[in-house]
């Protein structure tokens, strides 16, 4: 179903959850169309089973300029990324049949779109099977509309890193970071350790990245989650409890991709209540 610029708030459900999330004005349909005027090229995919939710979330994407197109299941959101290559998508959790976390997997197979999962399941198990999953951002229900469409236009300002290997994103591909047998390539965004590839999610890489480029400086999971939103440390930027419980999740993916032990790290040393630094250098 295509929901292109649609800024309508259907149904008495619709309303009645614009009224709770009371930060967020009705939307206004010329604002919209204006938007969506501005730049054509934006497309998101919404995959939700539940009508009330699928509707707020459209609207707030056509809002924020992007043509919408919506699914109810999953394997329709699959088929939906296949035809229009979304630059955004939201996935609900927890669907009928496929559910969300298997549907991210498949999809992550074969497309370098954002994928925000969105679920009333708050347990760290929750967000870290959706990040494992491919997931980029993981928000519990229920959310802000504002909260969402900052976390969106964060993940707007990273690289999106295309899986079909099309082609380094840019052509100096000549810096290597290199600790213990892990070695890095941010232009080139390949990882290995040991000779072996790491199959790793965009947020995976770029804290990777970030700690590598770091040495033994350590990176506090506020500035680890700034930097995955693109913004620098120091600029009065607010951080959230769950940004950071994010930033620990993916860590936490990070550590058992590379088959180290927290307790006892070949390359990601924990310091208890700041952050994540490297391991020092062999002797």
């Amino acid at each position: 179903m295509r929901r292109a610029c649609h800024v309508a708030v259907a149904g008495r459900g619709c309303r009645r959850i614009w009224d709770i999330l009371t930060d967020v004005r009705a939307p206004d349909p010329h604002a919209a169309l204006r938007e969506c005027a501005v730049d054509t090229t934006r497309v998101a995919v919404v995959v939700e089973d539940e009508d009330d939710i699928r509707g707020l979330l459209s609207t707030i994407l056509s809002q924020a300029g992007f043509e919408v197109f919506e699914a109810a299941t999953g394997a329709e959101g699959i088929e939906l990324v296949r035809q229009h290559d979304p630059l955004v998508t939201t996935l609900d959790v927890n669907m009928p049949g496929m559910d969300g976390f298997e549907t991210t997997k498949r999809i992550r197979s074969f497309s370098a779109t954002y994928i925000v999962m969105l679920s009333a399941r708050t347990e760290e198990i929750d967000a870290l099977q959706g990040l494992e999953a491919g997931a980029d951002d993981y928000i519990a229900k229920p959310f802000r509309p504002r909260e969402l469409r900052a976390r969106i236009d964060a993940m707007l300002r990273r690289p999106r890193h295309r899986v079909d290997g099309g082609g380094a994103e840019n052509e100096d591909g000549d810096e290597w970071r290199e600790h213990r047998g892990l070695r890095l390539n941010p232009a080139m965004r390949v990882a290995s350790v040991d000779a072996r590839d790491l199959e790793l999610t965009r947020s995976e890489f770029d804290i990777l990245a970030d700690l590598l480029a770091s040495g033994r400086r350590v990176r506090a999971k506020s500035d680890l989650a700034l930097m995955l939103r693109g913004e620098e440390p120091g600029g009065g930027e607010f951080v959230s409890e769950s940004d950071a419980r994010a930033i620990e999740v993916h860590v936490a993916n990070l550590r058992r991709k590379l088959g180290e032990s927290p307790t006892d790290p070949r390359w990601i040393e924990t310091v208890r209540g700041v952050g994540y630094r490297l391991t020092a250098d062999q002797a």
